[in-house]
């Protein structure tokens, strides 16, 4: 076999591949697209359920929710079952539920009770703004006002 020959059987292969990447890449775009229409479909849905559960709904959200439940059966047939998942984490799982949002940490715990610990160490962040561990800064330099602030040998 020639040089020749041997470059355009390695052309054709790595072309092949290609075309096979391209095909995965289009499968799992349109499956992500098809959940992305589902969730939001369903986060219409649940607002609606609850303004009909605070008795705030209106005849239009009626319809409007029958629709909804129509195009998710719809959607079902088409890809497969619609999965719900909770809004907040159950206990000990690590993950994302809802984008950019973490549950909200108990503000006060009963005499006798700690936070759980994580394979890190104890849980202390309780939300808000972290605050300088006393000592934690070995050397700081001083602004303009004579306050200090941490030095470029205080960073890690």
């Amino acid at each position: 076999m020639g040089f020749m020959d041997k470059v355009k059987s390695q052309a054709n292969a790595l072309a092949e591949k290609a075309q096979e990447g391209a095909r995965a890449g289009q499968g799992k775009l349109s499956s992500m697209q098809a959940k992305h229409h589902a969730d939001a479909l369903l986060l219409e849905l649940g607002g609606l359920t609850y303004l009909a559960r605070a008795g705030r709904a209106t005849p239009a959200d009626e319809a409007r929710a029958e629709q909804l439940v129509a195009e998710l059966s719809a959607h079902e047939t088409a890809h497969g079952p619609v999965l719900v998942s909770p809004a907040v984490a159950p206990p000990g799982e690590t993950g994302s539920y809802m984008p950019g949002t973490v549950p909200a940490a108990p503000t006060s715990s009963p005499p006798g009770t700690t936070l759980p610990s994580s394979p890190a160490g104890p849980a202390s962040f309780q939300g808000g703004v972290p605050q300088a561990v006393p000592g934690a800064v070995s050397s700081s330099a001083s602004d303009e006002e004579g306050e200090g602030i941490p030095g470029p040998s205080a960073l890690p």
